[in-house]
Order: C-alpha cells, then structure tokens, then sequence
C-alpha cells in the first residue's frame, strides 16, 4: 500500500482528534501506511523573511508530522488576506464581503511555493497525496513544477460557486487552471461539481473524455462528489460519556418546562444567523402559543473577530438578540440563550439530544456537518427534528430533513412550527431515514471513496 501523504493549512495531530473532524477521518489511513501530514504550525513568526519558514519534523506514532511556521507577512497576505479576505468570501458567494483590489495573491502564491519547496525533499516515489481546502489550491501546480510525478488529489470543504460569480476574481484563470495538475478533485456536492464542469466549459473551453473527466490547458483532471460525513460511532460514544449525560440531564432539569431550539455555529455571514434569529421572531409573532414555551438555545463561536465583516454580525446578532429578548421576555422565560463562545465539543452530544429541533440554516456551506451530529445525538424513540438549510450541502443527502430557504423569513418561521408540531410517528421515520444516511456516508466512507478513486485514476 502506498504510503500516505495528507497537506492541510493546519497541522492534526491523528493522537489527539476530534470526533468527526479531519483526524478522524484520516487517521487509519495514516497510521496504515505510515504516513506523513504536513501542514503550518499556527505559529506565525514576527521578524520572519516572507517565503522562508522553519520546517520541523517529527513522530507521532507510526505517523510523520511536518510543520512549518509563517512570518508575519506571509500569514497576513496568504492566510488572512487572500484565502480569508478573498476565496473565502467569493466561494461563499459574497462578493460584496470579498477585497478583490489587494495585492493579496502574491503572498498567497509565496506560501504555495514554500509548502512545496519544503514538501518535495519529503516525499517518495509512490506516495499518495492529498490536499486540502482553498487554502492550498495551487500546490499541486507548484509540485508539478518542482518534478512530482505522484499522484495527487485535492479536496474542497467549502463551496464551489457558479461560472459569474468565480469570475469576478481577478485571477479566476490561473487559480482553476491549477486545478488541472491534480489527478483528482472532489467536492462536497453535486451542485458544486456542476459548478466546476461548468465554469471550466465557459472559461476554458474543456473538452468532457468521460464521466466527470475533463481535459483542458494540456492536462486531464477526474473530478467528483464525496461529501464528507461524521464518525457515527465515535460521536455516540462521546454522548454516552460522563460530560454528555451531564450535559444531557442538566439541560433537561433547566428548561423542564419548555421547547428547546438549538443553533451551533461558528459566528461567520455565511451561517445565516440574522434571518434565523428573524424567523424565530417571527415565530413568536405568528404562533404567540409558543411565547412562555419556545426556547432557543444559540451557540456562535468567535471567529475572526478582528475582520469588520464579523464585528457587524456579532454587533448585529446581538441587537437581534436582546430585542427579542425584550419584547417578548418575562421573569421566568428568555426566548434566545446567546452563548458568545466556544462549547466543548465532548458536552455537544448532550446538548443536542436534549433539544426539540436543530436549526442549521446557512445562506451557503461546503456541507455542515452540525447538521449530521444532531442526528446521530438523538433517542432514536424519541428524537428531534432537523430544520435544514436547502443551500447546505448536506441538503443533498438529508432530504428527510425540513428544507428551508433561510432568506424566506415566514417560511423558515412555518418550517419551524412543523417541527415543533411534529408527531411522534413522523419524528421516528424522518430519523430513522436521516440516521441511515448518516451511517451509511459517514467520515470513513468518505476517505474510502475519496482515496480509491485517485489511486485508480488513470
């Protein structure tokens, strides 16, 4: 079996994962083979010379671990600036969020070069490599470059947006063109590959050779579906752990007398919290029986918090927030619970069986696989209701879940009654369908297919 090689933005450590993340999904694999994950160390060097990093080495079991730190420069252009300022907000759509004007790019492909230059001298003859997010997008460009030969497939968590809106980026040419020096691209969803066949149809003329293979700029490219999925099992084993049952029973005792909701995001524009807060206002407005009932328990993890985009949503939620909470609050009810910070993740499970319905409902996400935990966190005799947003892309695969178009405020509002009203009988059947979906396209799955399709990629 080929050795294999994993690149990321940031170093995992597969020791020390977390239930559903990248690690997991990964780590069998790299242990298997005795692999080799490379990635920046997150630590960011003041007086550092751009292009340059310190590349350290070292084990982790069976597992190689690579790290290199950035200076200063190379992390404000190449991870805040370009990847962050721009990718970020035009994959996600918001071209108005996106400073398409900077000089961003060229520290983006500096930081590109230095992860080859400080890959190449690691790698052997058969490895396999695989790469990912928009972080690393012209990697295998820059590998190519250098005389890697290896197989290499790339992966992208977040969307994949239509031809008109990726062409609004300056360099929309060069940055698809380095798709091309993978053997294998995947995305999360049909909808984002249709994108891709798309865009590379209109702007590059590729001539289609077969079944999600496409020949442009002298190469040939497989690309492909694999949305991402959770460990089942090892998330319901986190909910059967002291901190989980705790969480659970404590929660329940708390709002005993209510309907719990519950949201868990990262503070981003693209989770659509504003218009959920809305359609939970509207909620109230239009069904008053759920005043003194309803309770919505909304996690938003800090994020950037120095970028003004995030500074106006945080400032925003939080008026939403309080004037729902005025107007409708009494001394024995709060409608919204807003916790402005980071929930660990081991209390999760706990807090998700404990609610009636999970709003996940983003105006744009790659998959969200909030959506997925929530499901595999409930009593299955008696579980909750997933409200999901149609422009997730675990939209395509939860169809049993209430779809919603999170900027139809009413509708998202009479998603939400449905839930709340829901029999019994349809809760069961509705999750028995979501939780085998869940099962049966869960993390593990996902490395499976991803892996077996580059290696046969021809």
């Amino acid at each position: 079996m080929s050795r294999l090689v994993v690149v990321s933005n940031r170093l995992a450590d597969p020791r020390k994962p977390a239930a559903g993340g990248l690690a997991v999904a990964l780590g069998e694999t790299l242990k298997s083979t005795g692999g080799l994950w490379f990635g920046w160390s997150g630590a960011v060097v003041k007086d550092g010379t751009p292009g340059e990093g310190e590349l350290r080495v070292h084990q982790a079991g069976p597992v190689t671990l690579a790290e290199i730190d950035l200076c200063q420069e190379d992390h404000d252009a190449y991870y805040r600036g370009y990847a962050n300022g721009v990718l970020w907000p035009v994959f996600h759509y918001r071209l108005d969020l996106a400073n398409l004007e900077s000089g961003y790019l060229s520290g983006y492909r500096r930081v590109n070069h230095l992860f080859a230059r400080k890959l190449m001298p690691l790698l052997k003859p058969d490895d396999l490599i695989w790469i990912h997010d928009y972080h690393l997008i012209p990697l295998a460009a820059e590998l190519r470059a250098m005389g890697c030969d290896n197989r290499i497939g790339f992966f992208l968590h977040i969307p994949l947006p239509p031809q008109q809106i990726l062409a609004a980026i300056p360099s929309h040419e060069w940055l698809m063109r380095a798709l091309f020096a993978y053997d294998l691209v995947g995305f999360q969803s049909e909808a984002d590959l249709l994108n891709f066949s798309h865009y590379v149809k209109a702007e590059a003329t590729a001539e289609t050779i077969g079944a999600g293979q496409f020949r442009a700029f002298n190469s040939t490219v497989q690309a492909g579906a694999f949305p991402i999925g959770i460990d089942v099992n090892e998330f319901q084993r986190l909910g059967r752990a002291h901190e989980a049952v705790d969480t659970y029973e404590n929660t329940r005792t708390e709002y005993s007398r209510r309907r719990l909701l519950i949201g868990v995001d990262r503070l981003d524009y693209s989770k659509g919290l504003p218009q959920r807060i809305r359609a939970f206002n509207e909620l109230l407005r239009e069904y008053p029986e759920n005043q003194h009932s309803a309770t919505l328990l909304q996690v938003a993890s800090p994020s950037r918090e120095d970028v003004d985009a995030y500074a106006d949503i945080q400032h925003e939620l939080e008026s939403l927030c309080g004037a729902i909470n005025g107007n409708y609050g009494d001394f024995d009810w709060m409608p919204i619970r807003y916790i402005h910070r980071t929930v660990a993740r081991k209390r999760l499970p706990g807090l998700y069986r404990a609610c009636d319905v999970a709003l996940v409902t983003p105006l744009r996400d790659g998959m969200n696989l909030v959506a997925k935990e929530f499901i595999a966190a409930q009593d299955e005799a008696d579980p909750g209701v997933l409200v999901l947003s149609r422009f997730a892309g675990a939209a395509e695969q939860l169809t049993q879940a209430l779809l919603v178009n999170p900027y139809d405020i009413p509708g998202t509002a009479q998603a939400i009654q449905r839930a709340l009203q829901m029999p019994l009988a349809e809760r069961q059947a509705r999750h028995a369908a979501l939780l085998e979906n869940v099962r049966k396209y869960d993390v593990h799955w996902w490395c499976g297919q991803f892996l077996q399709t580059l290696a046969a990629v021809r």
